[in-house]
């Protein structure tokens, strides 16, 4: 792809391009990454709206799901005049009044292993804002399978995690984590509860280090980072 950085692209991204270890070739990079964001919800909202801001070239979103009105307080790509509306085609007309132009593409339909590959086939970087062990466990495996890198985040309560795997000879998931806990042990937000702010806390989180990960900066390698939102502590566990 011959890309290169218009008069446009400058003004609308000069703020990023002058950051020393990002300049032009960075911005050439984001320019050219296709990119697929699995889940428009609350991490999701933020890594889509970060994304977007930075001009990565194509981005891809997939999301089976409608647009609740007990979403919004942590979802903040949609909008009260779009509840019940798809939140792929929620988060699109969001995106594309935030930057035009980019290229957009969704996916309207659940990841399952029937589509899993040829849905992922398509991107350089997946980034996996999912609510369920089953579509992150198959995420997985299709990016290693695929050798696609994965950026993962997960919420619960005042806590979050983030991790790549997968990239430059990286670990996955199923090496930190082997098997995913039973289903009915698992708890969730819908459960348990979340503040809005750490979804949007941790999500962009994942959006920064896609965005290092793209151009060639040092990423999470083989580390779990864990955030707690309520005592101001990080920890990170290396597998």
């Amino acid at each position: 792809m011959n890309l290169k950085i218009t008069k446009e692209n400058y003004q609308r991204y000069h703020r990023q391009i002058i950051v020393p270890e990002i300049g032009i070739n960075g911005q050439l990079k984001l320019q050219e990454a296709k990119v697929l964001v699995i889940g428009a919800g609350g991490l999701g909202s933020p890594v889509l709206l970060y994304l977007a801001g930075a001009g990565i070239g194509t981005l891809g979103i997939a999301d089976h799901d409608t647009v609740a009105i007990h979403n919004l307080h942590r979802q903040i790509l949609h909008r009260e005049s779009l509840v019940a509306a798809s939140k792929a085609q929620s988060a699109l007309e969001g995106l594309q009044q935030l930057n035009s132009t980019i290229q957009y593409h969704i996916h309207e339909e659940a990841i399952s292993t029937g589509n899993a590959t040829d849905i992922i086939s398509d991107y350089d970087l997946v980034i996996d804002g999912s609510d369920n062990f089953a579509t992150r466990y198959l995420v997985n495996d299709t990016c290693v399978a695929e050798d696609k890198p994965l950026v993962y985040g997960s919420i619960l309560g005042f806590e979050g995690q983030v991790a790549v795997f997968n990239h430059n000879g990286g670990k996955h998931l199923g090496m930190l984590f082997p098997e995913p806990p039973p289903a009915e042990l698992v708890p969730n937000c819908g459960e348990n509860g979340v503040l809005g702010t750490l979804p949007g806390i941790i999500g962009t989180m994942m959006a920064q280090e896609a965005l290092k990960l793209l151009t060639g900066l040092p990423v999470l390698h083989n580390q779990l980072l864990i955030f707690n939102t309520l005592h101001w502590t990080f920890r990170k566990i290396t597998f």
